[in-house]
């Protein structure tokens, strides 16, 4: 009698601990999940200022770039202009004796 009361004893405390490690089981997967999905937050939250500072970046670069274009552009009209106006007169020259004729 005293055999069957310590296996029944016995029985419910492996049961207590089955159980215990059941919720431990689920609590560990839960925190994992938990740590999965903050990881990816994480991460996505990385991809998106790194997108966000190539975006400056590039923003930042292209405006120099526009800025140096335009630079170049103005000393070539103003080269033409110089190069137009040295010529100029004789132009008008030719144009005015083709029109005595």
């Amino acid at each position: 009698m005293e055999l069957i009361k310590k296996i029944k004893q016995t029985e419910a405390e492996a049961q207590k601990i089955v159980e215990e490690a059941k919720v431990q089981a689920a609590k560990a997967a839960e925190e994992g999940r938990s740590s999965r999905v903050r990881a990816l937050a994480e991460a996505e939250d990385e991809r998106k200022r790194a997108v966000e500072a190539s975006i400056v970046a590039a923003e930042s670069e292209g405006a120099a770039e526009i800025e140096k274009l335009k630079g170049q552009a103005e000393k070539e009209r103003q080269r033409l202009r110089e190069r137009a106006e040295g010529k100029m007169p004789w132009a008008v020259e030719k144009v005015m004796e083709y029109l005595r004729g």
